[in-house]
């Protein structure tokens, strides 16, 4: 009997119903990153490897929960979300750009606090080369929760 609950309780959490979009940070910790040099400006970037599993997913909606960057950037309708606040961040040196994501919502937003916490979802999208530009981007995200 109690193997027929398990068997019932697993098939129950894996439906459509309890399903929800894939975690992203813990996605984008799989990508690895190599140092190369990049003419157009003389120095060297961490240029991302991103693992089938995560390619897979372009397109399609994924979570992040985070915190809000103070990343002024004129003239673009996106922020910056990091896993970590704002002194563990990786702009701080504190960790890797597996751990920051741009954020391009649906709809303006209203002003953010810096390291408020967010929750968002949105269409990823994936940046292998442009370095004007984060290697992870969510596009026509929303806000799920500030």
């Amino acid at each position: 009997m109690q193997r027929l609950l398990f068997v019932a309780l697993a098939l129950l959490m894996c439906s459509p119903a309890f399903s929800q979009a894939p975690e992203g940070w813990a996605l984008f910790a799989k990508t690895k990153f190599e140092a190369k040099y990049n003419d157009k400006t003389a120095e060297y970037f961490l240029y991302p490897a991103f693992p089938a599993e995560l390619k897979a997913l372009v397109g399609k909606e994924v979570s992040l929960e985070g915190y809000y960057m103070p990343i002024e950037i004129e003239g673009n309708a996106y922020i910056i979300l990091s896993k970590f606040p704002y002194s563990q961040c990786f702009f701080c040196g504190a960790a890797g750009p597996e751990t920051i994501a741009e954020v391009k919502f649906k709809e303006k937003q209203g002003k953010f606090e810096m390291d408020q916490y967010l929750r968002v979802k949105g269409k990823l999208k994936l940046n292998e080369t442009d370095i004007e530009h984060g290697n992870f981007i969510l596009d026509e995200a929303v806000m799920v929760s500030k």
